[in-house]
């Protein structure tokens, strides 16, 4: 699936164990490009199918756009023609600022821009709709949905997202509300990519019909969550259950606090990262009896480059 052909993208091409990147950074808070080159070169290796790129987790809202467009290219020349494919994380407010980023990220060669809904603002299902088509007739690559309505105070309701999904520049949805009923009336649509966006309930999502996840736990367990993910493709159902309880511990360990602070404070703890996160964000702090289950199995999986 490399990122340098030609054909344009499809939805039955964006499934499994994706990740939400972070952005490694050091203790002032400028980008470390050597972390963030050895964490791409890591994903690589181990197949990850994915790597979304500036969005929440990668502190999208905190950098600026020289410094996004420089993650999206390096990204692109380190994935190459590897079956690892870059998504831009280019949500914004403005629908025009989101073309904006849209057009910058296909100038970067990527292939899909993951869109979540306008944040700050409330917005109608009507406001909604003409905000994603707009951007949709703009983009000179497919899209993504993401609806995160905790963070943005809007939700993409499902009859929103089922109209949107007629519109052939839109390819899928990271839903990140846990709710199975949706989740299953989404899957049903068809050529659109369904993706959970909550580690804690992407077990049952996938259950529902979604192809896959935008994990957050998959920073440090990729491999784990691959596991699930070509466990249940392939029906085996208790292995993927049995796989997913022994990571139930960190999922609710990097729940404690909001996104990145957790991920990343237990990715610093784990020698993957340096300390560093963009202000006004802080990492969570962390007990060595919160830590000792979990570093063994990361290390054992990071060791694996």
């Amino acid at each position: 699936m490399g990122q340098n052909r030609q054909s344009p993208l499809h939805a039955h091409e964006l499934s499994g164990a994706m990740v939400a990147l972070v952005t490694p950074m050091h203790e002032n808070g400028e980008i470390n490009w050597d972390q963030y080159q050895t964490l791409l070169d890591w994903h690589i290796k181990i197949k990850t199918p994915a790597l979304i790129i500036s969005g929440t987790t990668g502190e999208s809202a905190l950098l600026n756009t020289q410094e996004t467009q420089q993650l999206w290219a390096r990204a692109i020349k380190y994935c190459g023609d590897s079956n690892t494919l870059v998504v831009a994380g280019t949500g914004a407010i403005s629908p025009d600022q989101v073309m904006v980023n849209n057009q910058q990220a296909a100038d970067c060669g990527v292939q899909v821009a993951l869109v979540v809904t306008p944040y700050y603002l409330r917005l109608t299902q009507q406001a909604l709709k003409d905000h994603f088509l707009a951007i949709a007739d703009a983009s000179p690559i497919p899209i993504l949905l993401y609806n995160v309505p905790t963070r943005t105070g809007n939700d993409l309701q499902t009859k929103t997202t089922k109209e949107l999904a007629k519109h052939p520049n839109i390819i899928g949805i990271k839903e990140a509300k846990a709710d199975m009923e949706r989740i299953a009336q989404l899957a049903k649509i068809d050529n659109f990519a369904v993706l959970s966006g909550d580690d804690n309930s992407f077990f049952q999502a996938m259950r529902e019909g979604a192809q896959g996840v935008i994990s957050v736990a998959a920073n440090v367990r990729p491999l784990a969550i691959q596991q699930i993910c070509h466990a249940m493709v392939l029906g085996d159902m208790a292995k993927a259950q049995d796989i997913n309880q022994s990571l139930e511990a960190l999922y609710q360990l990097l729940g404690h606090e909001p996104n990145p602070g957790p991920i990343k404070a237990v990715m610093a703890a784990a020698k993957m990262l340096s300390s560093g996160i963009r202000r006004p964000l802080q990492l969570m702090p962390l007990n060595q009896a919160q830590l000792k289950q979990h570093l063994g199995a990361i290390e054992q999986e990071f060791t694996q480059t």
